[in-house]
């Protein structure tokens, strides 16, 4: 029997992203139409944009909070939250919480090091960006983590924040995301991170100029590796 995966979401389209690669992977593993349980809770996204705009990251963790314990009620046996942003707030929330998390900076992280990158651009919100999230988690693998320029930062927030997370895709947003990417393998990176869950819905391996780590599929597909206890300890 497999676990239940809880998703702890955000953003609609990129838990709609996750959700959708949870249950194809497993139909990959399992067979047609199988896949672990799942269940998912957001309160309103307004609510998250709120705090993070007012630097309240205990208010952040709260909100994550009270979906861990309706989802653990829920009966999930374990959490992910498919939204790189509010992971600033994660060590406020993972000694409180009800159940067990796999960190979705992490689990990439795991993934660049598997794969012998040594120097990771990052992309996404301005709020996550100028966060910990991502060096953290890629300094304990000895990965350098390299964040785009100032005026990079605010355009690429804006698009996320403005088109992409209500499902708004525009060439010329592509192509702005496209040339950030291209100035960070001109700063010597040899990967990038797609750090907003909405992100692989623009951005792939096929138009990058740098391999993608796609964090919303990473995180995804770790957690049907626990739900299915693949590979021993799944990353944690």
């Amino acid at each position: 029997m497999s676990l239940h995966i809880g998703i702890v979401a955000c953003s609609a389209e990129g838990a709609a992203l996750c959700y959708r690669t949870i249950c194809t992977e497993g139909s990959r593993l399992l067979g047609k139409h199988a896949h672990p349980e799942v269940s998912m809770h957001t309160p309103s996204m307004a609510d998250y944009v709120v705090c993070l705009d007012g630097d309240d990251l205990q208010g952040v963790a709260d909100l994550m909070l009270s979906s861990a314990e309706k989802l653990a009620n829920a009966g999930a046996d374990f959490l992910i939250c498919p939204d790189n942003t509010i992971h600033q707030a994660f060590h406020l929330v993972e000694p409180h919480s009800p159940r067990p998390w796999l960190h979705i900076a992490r689990v990439v992280a795991a993934e660049a090091g598997a794969r012998g990158f040594r120097r990771v651009g990052l992309t996404g919100t301005r709020w996550l960006v100028s966060s910990a999230v991502y060096p953290d988690a890629l300094s304990a693998r000895g990965i350098d983590c390299v964040r785009p320029s100032d005026s990079e930062r605010d355009e690429v927030g804006r698009i996320i924040m403005d088109e992409l997370v209500v499902g708004q895709f525009l060439p010329e947003s592509v192509a702005y995301f496209q040339r950030t990417i291209q100035n960070l393998a001109s700063g010597g990176c040899d990967a990038v991170v797609l750090g907003c869950t909405e992100i692989p819905l623009i951005i792939t391996d096929e138009n990058s100029a740098l391999p993608t780590l796609d964090s919303t599929r990473l995180l995804a597909r770790a957690a049907v590796r626990r739900a299915l206890q693949v590979d021993g300890e799944a990353v944690r």
